[in-house]
């Protein structure tokens, strides 16, 4: 056993993490199988920008060679990834970084977490069904239905949004389990559209197109024109994202690497698992895998079906279609798009709501709202607000401009999560671990590592935004949170009995 910190650094043991979920007042249903964790990843990870991004990276950065792009971005989230799934099994408890975090490096740093997680999946889940509303009109438009202009994506009010997000939440509210089963009927829609595209790809398939595989150096990337929008590491380093050569397709993995992000939620649902500690990596390490199967194939049929520099960066694998006369797969693809996103939005609100629940039930956040309806085994209160919040937001705001902020969020993360790895290693050998990461500490570090340079190529404008978020986060923390906290008042009690 480990000293127990104080003050900022206070850490909440693995016993008390574990305890605090048999308490019959805020204990969740355990549901959940290997198969359901692995479609709940598989489920936030694949949405639209499957159809589209990789065209546009293939276009503007790296060729064929995003193929390779691909490939080392999944290698990177692999160690994240693999550091995920040594504390899923080890601490299978709601919250994810947040309860990691909590149980190794102190409360401060989890309150970071929390709260930057909340920030990640609220955000991502507004910015998401924005998203599938765009998509969602292009949809009818070309079945012939026609959406009110008035209350479209560019309206001052998105209803479709709205409705997502709210027919979303209520199906959340009435239980994990129900809400997954629809999620298994939106992936299978999702990855069958995916394969048929896959499988319809290779009959227009060129194989002229794909040389030179990696084109050769052509300079560097646009970034918008002003430091603002320039990547933090261009301004501190002056290292600038390439066009092409080698030096394209490692900037390209720096950009698609956003595309695997998601895979981490599935740890929110540590508590809810029937045999976390099996099931947990499992679902963590086959949702990752099965993307990258399915990035790498959807990239060589795009960049095979249409040469590089001729691609529709906004439409690249439906234009490559429609160019061939197949108008009807392009209508498909827009409904794997509209399927592919509601489940990412379902799966964004359900971390959002696992991640405020254990926050609330610590104490950083007010107890009373982490309570769980009996009927349902949901924490009611939180999921209604969550709802409410991010419904109104995807319906009034132009948040699109933030998404950015999301991916900063997820990072931040991924690294405390990565160096808390070998912390806890350190503190506790004595815990049972049903899966290690090898190599630990040199993999959990690398991890930590590959992470924070992605953060530098994120724009100096997200880091300022960053910045202000987590001075709010502060400012709640020591307003509210340190004081309210379980812990703390747990310490408090005991010392006055001394």
């Amino acid at each position: 056993m480990s000293r127990t910190r104080t003050g900022l650094l206070r850490t909440k043991s693995i016993e008390q993490s574990l305890a605090s979920g048999d308490d019959p007042e805020f204990a969740l249903k355990k549901n959940l199988t290997a198969l359901d964790l692995t479609v709940f990843g598989v489920g936030v990870v694949i949405g639209a920008g499957i159809f589209t991004l990789t065209g546009r990276v293939a276009a503007d950065y790296a060729g064929p060679g995003v193929v390779f792009s691909f490939g080392i971005a999944a290698i990177c989230c692999a160690l994240a990834a693999l550091c995920y799934a040594e504390f899923a099994s080890t601490l299978p408890m709601s919250g994810s970084a947040y309860t990691f975090s909590y149980a190794t490096l102190g409360e401060l740093v989890a309150w970071i977490i929390g709260w930057d997680l909340l920030l990640e999946l609220m955000l991502g889940a507004s910015v998401v069904a924005q998203g599938w509303s765009t998509y969602f009109v292009t949809l009818l438009d070309q079945l012939g239905v026609t959406w009110p202009a008035s209350l479209g994506p560019d309206a001052t009010f998105n209803l479709a949004a709205f409705l997502l997000v709210a027919v979303l939440g209520a199906l959340i509210a009435f239980g994990i389990k129900e809400s997954l089963r629809v999620n298994l009927v939106l992936v299978a829609v999702k990855l069958f559209v995916v394969l048929f595209v896959i499988v319809a790809g290779l009959f227009y398939i060129d194989g002229s197109n794909y040389t030179p595989f990696v084109p050769d150096a052509a300079g560097t990337a646009e970034t918008g024109g002003t430091w603002l929008t320039a990547p933090l590491v261009q301004l501190l380093f002056g290292i600038e994202p390439q066009v092409y050569g080698v030096l394209g397709v490692v900037s390209a993995a720096s950009v698609v690497f956003f595309a695997y992000i998601g895979f981490d939620v599935v740890a929110t649902t540590a508590e809810e698992a029937r045999n976390p500690q099996r099931d947990l990596p499992r679902g963590i390490l086959g949702s990752l895998a099965i993307c990258t199967v399915l990035y790498i194939a959807v990239a060589l049929v795009i960049v095979g079906m249409v040469n590089y520099r001729d691609i529709d960066p906004e439409a690249a694998l439906a234009r490559a279609f429609i160019d061939r006369g197949q108008d009807g797969i392009g209508t498909l693809i827009s409904a794997g798009a509209v399927a592919g996103l509601t489940t990412v939005v379902m799966t964004l609100m359900i971390g959002a709501v696992r991640v405020f629940f254990a926050m609330a039930r610590d104490g950083l956040l007010p107890v009373k709202l982490a309570r769980v309806d009996r009927r349902t085994g949901t924490p009611l209160t939180i999921t209604i607000g969550i709802v409410v919040v991010v419904a109104l937001v995807a319906s009034l705001t132009p948040i699109g401009k933030l998404e950015e902020m999301v991916n900063i969020g997820t990072l931040t993360a991924f690294l405390l999560v990565s160096l808390a790895v070998p912390v806890l290693r350190r503190s506790r050998p004595d815990l049972e671990r049903s899966f290690r990461v090898p190599l630990s500490p040199v993999l959990p570090v690398l991890s930590a590592l590959i992470c924070f340079y992605l953060m530098l190529n994120l724009s100096a404008e997200t880091w300022l935004r960053f910045l202000v978020w987590m001075a709010l986060g502060f400012a709640l923390y020591f307003v509210y949170g340190r004081s309210h906290a379980k812990l703390g008042r747990a310490a408090a009690g005991a010392a006055a009995r001394d």
